[in-house]
This record gives C-alpha cells, structure tokens and sequence, in this order.
C-alpha cells in the first residue's frame, strides 16, 4: 500500500469509527475462532475505523449502548442467552447471525427431540461420567429454554453468515461491505464448507 493510500485510510478511520461487538450462544466457539483467524485483517479493520467492543479481541463481555455491528455466534438454548440476544438487538444497529447454529440452530438443535426434563436426568442422573448424581439448582444457572432456537426466532436478524464455522473470508468481507455501506454479497468460496 502506497503511503497516500495509508494517509486516506487513516483520515478516513478517523473521521467514522465502526463499532463491533460479539457474542457466543449455545456452540463449539469455533466462528469466533474464525473471526480471530482473520489474522493481520483484523488490523486492516482496525485501520478501516473499526473498534472492538465486547470481542474475544478485548474480553470484555457486554457490549456498549452503541454499537454498529452487532455479531452472535450460537443458537439460543438458556434464558441467559435469549436475554442476551435481546440486549445485543437493543444495543445494536446491525445484527449479524455468524454461523450455522445462530443461523439455522445447528447441532444444539438436537436437544429439541427431548423435553428438559430428559436432558437434565440424562446429562446430570443417568451419565455414565457423573459421580454426584443430583440436578444443580440455583439462581446463578441459566435455564435451558423448552427448546434450543436460531437467533432469528429470538430476535430481527439483518444479516446471515452460514457455515461450522464460516471462513474467515467470508466473514472480513461481510465485515468490510458493512463498513463501507456496501450491499452483502456471499458466493463461491465464501458460501464453502471446506
């Protein structure tokens, strides 16, 4: 990059920052593992005006009142999770469904064959690994939900990234045409399940 260019990249970052945050539902956390492996393009972004908020860039857990983009990764399976979800519509401008289980709901899904019920006899009674054989209850524990949802049936979701996990490709370009106001486009290689 020509120096001229880097100064109009800088003014331009100067003048509209673009402000990012994340956050991970019920999932394998491996979208936010493509989103960090966007290596030396989340620099590029940075010099593009971005500013992480609540990312696994800045550990910081909730976003600010005034985020542009808002990213969720996972379905929703807890009552903490839908009224974080929630929170990011109110906080957001943007809301990007990053993955196929915050898009469609993914393998989690699997857990609406059965009522909660089930599942908590299964996971905490009846597995073969557990030793203290009692279901946990307490305020501090999230409720799972009757049934594990897609974002979209939480919340208005305006863009969707698919894939387990979605390239980092796809994921900077989506990020850049937002940046730009440009229209999303996701074809060819990005739309891949390599």
């Amino acid at each position: 990059m020509l120096d001229n260019e880097k100064d109009k990249l800088n003014e331009n970052s100067k003048s509209k920052k673009v402000k990012i945050s994340t956050i991970w539902c019920e999932g394998c956390s491996g979208c936010h593992m493509s989103f960090l492996d966007m290596d030396e393009r989340i620099v590029d972004l940075i010099n593009r005006g971005v500013v992480f908020d609540a990312s696994p860039i800045t550990d910081l857990k909730v976003p600010s009142e005034d985020v542009d983009i808002g990213i969720i990764e996972g379905a929703v399976a807890t009552d903490t999770q839908e009224e974080e979800v929630k929170m990011m519509r109110k906080r957001c401008k943007k809301i990007v469904a990053l993955g196929d289980c915050a898009v469609f709901g993914g393998i989690p899904t699997m857990r609406n064959r059965f009522k909660v019920d089930q599942v908590l006899q299964r996971a905490y009674i009846e597995a073969e690994t557990n030793c203290n054989q009692h279901i946990p209850k307490s305020e501090d524990i999230s409720k799972l939900t009757n049934r594990v949802m897609a974002v979209n049936e939480v919340i208005d979701v305006d863009y969707y990234i698919p894939g387990c996990p979605p390239s980092p490709d796809a994921i900077y370009s989506v990020l850049v045409s937002l940046i730009q106001g440009k229209e999303i486009e996701l074809k060819g290689r990005n739309l891949s399940y390599e």
